[in-house]
């Protein structure tokens, strides 16, 4: 069965706009998991231009008696304050994702070039501290087996170029998925964990479910904007229905 945790950083994003509390980023998460989500995920960026180091402790704080039955997903680059906060509350799997400054979302996935000695060492830590460690990768073969030397649990393959893909269709689609399908069999023969995040919707979700191996998907910007239309349950709903869970 494939995992569907839902990232609340939009809910933050609304909220912030205005101050406040409302929308109340823990009365998402509680509708997310009532309706039958078994993820959530949260990214705190060093800006705080959505998600808090406070929503991270108040969330970890609900989630906790739920920890049998509800993954929590902290993503972030690791630097020092990401990855203090990370060992402070110790959700089930923490995601190392890259960041350019200046970016407004994810551009891209750790390639086969980034120093490793200083990756090795906060996996090592992160997995010490019973924390399973995801790696934001490209979805080709050397970023993988990078993954892999760095001593990464699950890798995640970075969607955005399939979700471009899917929106034009044809040759392109099919060349581009069968590239995701070869990363993620070299990823589980090497015996990683395969997840899966970026641009994924309703739409081009009911392909990539297919997808060899494929543990969990994260998905935030597209489920809450649909949100605002048809409400939270609902969509949760449609995208629990869409992976067959």
């Amino acid at each position: 069965m494939i995992k569907l945790s839902v990232n609340v950083n939009k809910v933050a994003v609304i909220r912030n706009s205005r101050g406040a509390n409302v929308p109340d980023v823990l009365q998402a998460v509680d509708v997310c998991i009532q309706t039958g989500a078994r993820g959530i995920t949260v990214h705190p960026r060093a800006d705080q231009r959505h998600i808090t180091r406070a929503d991270v402790l108040t969330i970890a704080r609900r989630l906790a008696p739920l920890r049998d039955s509800v993954e929590f997903n902290i993503e972030g680059d690791p630097r020092p304050d990401w990855l203090a906060l990370v060992h402070q509350v110790k959700p089930h799997q923490a995601t190392l994702v890259p960041v350019t400054p200046g970016e407004v979302t994810s551009q891209a996935g750790w390639s086969e070039h980034t120093a490793g000695d200083t990756m090795k060492a906060t996996v090592r830590k992160l997995r010490e501290a019973g924390i399973r460690v995801s790696l934001f990768v490209e979805p080709q073969p050397d970023p993988i087996r990078w993954a892999k030397q760095m001593g990464a649990d699950r890798v995640e393959l970075y969607t955005e170029p399939y979700a471009r893909a899917f929106e034009r269709g044809g040759a392109e689609l099919e060349q581009t998925y069968k590239k995701y399908i070869v990363a993620a069999e070299l990823a589980h023969a090497l015996e990683l964990g395969i997840n899966a995040g970026h641009d994924l919707d309703l739409d081009n979700l009911a392909l990539f479910r297919s997808l060899p191996h494929l543990a969990e998907v994260s998905i935030g910007h597209a489920l809450i904007s649909r949100a605002l239309f048809v409400g939270l349950e609902n969509v949760v709903k449609e995208y629990l229905k869409v992976l067959g869970s």
